[in-house]
């Protein structure tokens, strides 16, 4: 999507407010090619300037700025794009690529961005058709192989594959039961480890502990859900896992400094 164009159908959107923050169900490069401006992920301000290219996950959280007049373009990819076209090994690589746990999903290089469009675009217009599918998930998985090599954080995956592996393990396991259980023992009796090793794992990539780890998503999901929905507390405390209100409010103010109605405030002014 071209963005000048995006930007002028904002007012006419009706199933959202993009500049509003808005959970998404896909993931998303966000290329920036002339101008400056901002741009929110999991309330989380980064600067733009051309050259910037911005990975925005599967269930994060983003907002546009207001009035933005930046010129670029957002690149948008599903799952099923990528389990149908991607191979095995450039399926692992969209799971590191986008890990923001501990990646940064900004990064900056015109030369390769400029180069990468001017063969997507044309093969997204063109009229013959033929193996287009194919060709751009070459193209898409390509350019991501290039900004991944660009990326001082894969030196450490690569020294330490099993242990990071485990990591990985670790992390999609919380994102899935996260709302069941809070229990680090409970994990690592899953993923067939001791607590101690999922421990030394976590905290060699995160720097903090499994249960801060979990802690952490939780509080993650929770505020996506108080600025991305308006669902009342009682609602997100239920779906987050908690049986009451009380021990939900209490657990955000201990970790937030505010209670998810002041958090809810403050955001959406």
């Amino acid at each position: 999507m071209d963005l000048t164009e995006l930007f002028a159908r904002i007012p006419t959107i009706e199933d959202h407010n993009p500049t509003r923050p808005h959970r998404i169900s896909f993931f998303a490069l966000l290329i920036v090619t002339e101008g400056t401006g901002s741009h929110q992920i999991d309330l989380k301000e980064y600067p733009l300037k051309a050259g910037t290219v911005l990975k925005i996950a599967k269930g994060q959280v983003h907002a546009f700025q207001n009035n933005a007049t930046y010129k670029g373009y957002l690149i948008v990819f599903t799952e099923a794009f990528v389990l149908n076209y991607f191979s095995k090994s450039s399926i692992k690589l969209i799971s590191h690529f986008y890990n923001y746990h501990i990646t940064s999903p900004i990064a900056q290089d015109k030369r390769l961005n400029e180069a990468w469009l001017n063969q997507l675009i044309p093969e997204l217009e063109t009229e013959n058709t033929f193996a287009r599918k194919n060709i751009i998930a070459s193209l898409l998985d390509l350019y991501l192989l290039r900004l991944e090599r660009k990326s001082h954080n894969n030196k450490l995956q690569i020294n330490n594959s099993k242990r990071y592996n485990t990591f990985i393990q670790f992390k999609d396991m919380v994102e899935s039961n996260y709302t069941t259980t809070r229990n680090v023992k409970d994990y690592a009796e899953k993923m067939l480890v001791s607590t101690k090793l999922l421990n030394q794992t976590v905290k060699e990539f995160t720097l903090n502990t499994a249960k801060s780890f979990i802690d952490n998503y939780v509080i993650l999901e929770t505020k996506r859900a108080i600025v991305s929905t308006e669902k009342s507390f009682k609602e997100i405390a239920f779906d987050i896992g908690f049986d009451e209100v009380t021990n939900f409010t209490k657990f955000f103010k201990k970790k937030m400094g505010a209670t998810p109605k002041e958090f809810r405030r403050a955001q959406l002014r």
